[in-house]
């Protein structure tokens, strides 16, 4: 694939930081945690902090947002039709699901999405390993991986996705909704003040992250396979070598400590902006359907 590749390789390979590319800048920290000398990732925020500012820290997020929007629109609408269906399907129509068909929801929702909106990922995650030069932008992305590795590449490391969404999408959702039960147990009051969503979420997404950490590892490690040089076939065939080089601390849970600070922050704000969102339209008239 040209002199940008092999650019990536010998970096990826010796623990360098890339140019910054067109994907965000914070996508890349994340990548960097998968590959070797973590520690490159905290030099990286910190450089760029001190080099560009506070704000450059944000450049290029629009790439990232082109994934997010179309994902989370389509696991929180999926997630709204699991409840209803498995709802009527057990009996609880309109009440809170029992801890199975919860869990079935979630589930079913975060793999729903990750169908639908994978080859924006798989774009993302090869944006943010390559150096700014590979690719002007995400169309170009589309055009040259199809082109040069075949329309199959845009679903690679597509298995391992969806076995990471399956426990994280689940216990996600199943740890949220429970939350909100026990609260409204509790304390009497239906809805949760918005800070209270806030700690829900944010316990959710903890407790999501860490079940599925190892499989997102290889996720990443399969999806940028074409540009670091390594040859990943299969889950275990990637997880083995991955423990079999790193170990299985240094492996499959690097980066995992930052992933503690983003992730719960994001998955917490996004359970409280979607819970608020839908009792205004509710109360607008937009009620669901």
């Amino acid at each position: 694939m040209g002199n940008g590749v092999q650019e990536s390789q010998r970096a990826l390979t010796q623990g360098e930081v890339l140019p910054l590319p067109s994907s965000s800048q914070s996508e890349l920290m994340r990548i960097c945690l998968f590959f070797p000398r973590e520690q490159e990732a905290y030099r990286l925020i910190y450089r760029t902090y001190r080099q560009d500012g506070f704000l450059s820290l944000w450049r290029g997020n629009s790439a990232t947002m082109v994934r997010v929007i179309p994902y989370a629109a389509i696991q929180f609408c999926a997630h709204e039709q699991y409840k209803r269906l498995l709802g009527g399907y057990y009996g609880f129509q309109g009440k809170a699901l029992p801890p199975v068909p919860r869990l079935m929801a979630g589930s079913l929702a975060g793999t729903t999405a990750a169908m639908i909106t994978y080859p924006l990922d798989m774009v993302r995650a090869r944006m943010a390993v390559t150096p700014k030069e590979m690719y002007s932008n995400i169309l170009h992305v589309f055009v040259r991986i199809s082109r040069e590795e075949g329309l199959k590449t845009l679903y690679r490391g597509f298995t391992p996705t969806i076995l990471g969404v399956v426990p994280y999408a689940g216990l996600s959702f199943f740890t949220y909704e429970t939350l909100k039960k026990l609260h409204a147990e509790k304390t009497g009051r239906p809805q949760p003040y918005s800070y209270e969503r806030l700690a829900f979420g944010a316990c959710a997404g903890l407790i999501g992250q860490s079940a599925s950490y190892p499989l997102d590892v290889v996720r990443r490690r399969m999806q940028t396979a074409g540009v670091t040089g390594h040859t990943y076939g299969t889950i275990l065939g990637t997880m083995r070598e991955i423990v079999t080089e790193e170990g299985i601390i240094r492996g499959l849970y690097k980066g995992l400590s930052m992933n503690w600070v983003k992730g719960p922050i994001a998955v917490g704000i996004s359970f409280m902006t979607f819970d608020l969102t839908q009792i205004f339209l509710r109360k607008v008239g937009y009620s669901s359907r």
